[in-house]
């Protein structure tokens, strides 16, 4: 059987173009001392060609542990995959040497080949992505996508055991680093054997391109710094990001921001997410606009978005950088009390922007949502946070792809919705106490209308808008009659108002 498997791992390999053909027994060789063996023996496939590579390798990984080769632990076993994986495609260099001849081309078939190659080398989890509940709610805003996020197993207990024990190095530094292409992996650090990253030439630094194990969305990109520096939102933030959709112009690309609370989860070191996917926000219309002297090729608008952004628009990138410069320096400097806006504590900076980049034709865009991270006794997981009313469905800091319009959720509203479905439907009284009162006041309100039909629909629209409340609550300058007035005056202080709606 192991030999079965083998020899179909290469086949398949070969047909998805990740190993060239002049390098079949090369791999035979590596996968047999990987497995233990000093023999191969030749078997016909013909017939067995539809097998896909992620069902292949849960049989290699089932006679890896079978035959003690490792341990049936959730991590051993990653590992050993990516190992697996590893011997069958091609080594950094040539993959990087393959997406620069593409790009010659075109850069859309550049990321195009290299996306199919983060998939079929298992690099990217489709099998398990596919597991993830995805659906869209309609909005004032648009469609927001909402996300409930399964794909992650869950540890063997023996395995967050053995984490709890080993004692976590310092190399890789973090889960970004360069170091951690064709890494390994240990208890407690993802395997990386199979990972490849894309040299990407940056205002004259080193930057790299790789995807999102577990993406998000379409082309669900991570481009990464090659020094091991803590995030920083600045004028050189935005080039980086203005030039590089110039290079890549199908793909968006933004920043979460550089402070705690309304930063992303790894500030340590300086990273972009992007990809091949429109948001509702990028879809949103101009709610008003106004002009920043000095810059009359600016189109300056700010979003009706349920969050504080403002647009930038130019066909020249220099402009849109200065602009950008001018508009963070003052927010950074902006204080509102009578919004709760302070821009400092002492020497702990407060305010601060979440950037994104994209092209559209010919004119480039860039968003900047406006960021605030303060708390206070009321709100100790910060003031523009979600809220405790909405903590039931996400609690979570609101990050880059939050920002957008798409709601990464917990996996645990997979069980914990269908309970407070079954609760609407009178099946059960089993619901999780943070959504209790959510449940009940649905109930009470809704009891005509909601049937076994269109239970699960019904309840998915109402999780989208607990998402929507997120939104709103990280608003800086609230879509109210004040928060327009307070936007407005923020505005003043760098503009001039021409067109209000």
């Amino acid at each position: 059987m192991i030999h079965h498997l083998i020899q179909q791992l290469i086949y398949q390999s070969a047909a998805a173009q990740l190993l060239d053909p002049q390098d079949e027994i090369y791999a035979r060789n590596q996968l047999l001392s990987l497995f233990h063996l000093d023999e191969f023996q030749e078997v016909d496939i013909v017939e067995e060609r539809d097998v896909n590579i992620p069902d292949l390798l849960e049989h290699l990984i089932d006679y890896a542990c079978s035959h003690r080769i490792i341990d049936a632990l959730f991590d051993e076993k990653e590992i050993f995959a990516g190992k697996i994986m590893n011997c069958v495609m091609a080594r950094p260099s040539t993959v990087n040497q393959l997406f620069h001849d593409h790009y010659l081309k075109s850069p859309q078939l550049a990321t195009d080949y290299f996306y199919e190659l983060s998939k079929n080398s298992n690099y990217i989890q489709m099998e398990r992505i596919r597991k993830n509940i995805e659906y869209k709610v309609s909005t004032d805003y648009g469609e927001l996508d909402i996300t409930i996020n399964v794909s992650k197993p869950e540890k063997d207990p023996r395995n967050i055991e053995l984490e709890q024990k080993v004692k976590s190095g310092d190399y890789p530094k973090c889960l970004l680093c360069i170091e951690n292409e064709g890494y390994a992996g240990r208890i407690g650090h993802p395997a990386r054997s199979n990972h490849r990253m894309i040299r990407v030439n940056l205002l004259g630094e080193n930057w790299y391109l790789q995807f999102s194990p577990y993406v998000y969305y379409q082309e669900h990109c991570i481009l990464l710094s090659e020094k091991h520096t803590d995030m920083k939102i600045s004028p050189d933030t935005f080039l980086r990001l203005l030039t590089f959709v110039e290079q890549f112009p199908h793909y968006f690309l933004g920043s979460n921001a550089d402070l705690p609370i309304v930063g992303g989860s790894i500030l340590s070191h300086e990273h972009y997410q992007g990809g091949r996917y429109e948001f509702a926000m990028a879809k949103a219309e101009a709610d008003w606009h106004f002009e920043m002297a000095g810059f009359h090729d600016v189109i300056c608008s700010v979003v009706k978005w349920p969050m504080s952004v403002i647009r930038l628009r130019c066909k020249q990138i220099h402009p849109l950088v200065e602009a950008g410069a001018k508009i963070l320096n003052e927010w950074q400097n902006y204080s509102d009390e009578t919004l709760g806006i302070i821009s400092r504590t002492g020497e702990t900076l407060h305010n601060t922007i979440t950037p994104i980049a994209r092209k559209k034709g010919e004119v480039f865009e860039l968003d900047l949502v406006l960021r605030n991270n303060r708390t206070n006794e009321e709100h100790p997981l910060g003031i523009f946070h979600p809220h405790t009313d909405v903590h039931h469905i996400k609690k979570e800091n609101i990050g880059l792809i939050e920002v957008m319009g798409l709601a990464v959720l917990p996996a645990r509203l997979k069980r914990e919705l269908n309970e407070v479905e079954n609760y609407l439907l009178g099946k059960s009284e089993e619901v999780a106490d943070n959504h209790l009162d959510w449940a009940r006041g649905l109930k009470d309100r809704y009891r005509e209308t909601v049937n076994a039909v269109n239970v699960q629909s019904f309840i998915r629209e109402e999780a989208g808008k607990k998402f929507l409340k997120c939104l709103e609550d990280a608003s800086v300058f609230k879509r109210n009659e004040d928060g327009r007035e307070g936007f407005q005056r923020f505005v003043r202080t760098f503009s001039h108002i021409v067109e209000v709606s």
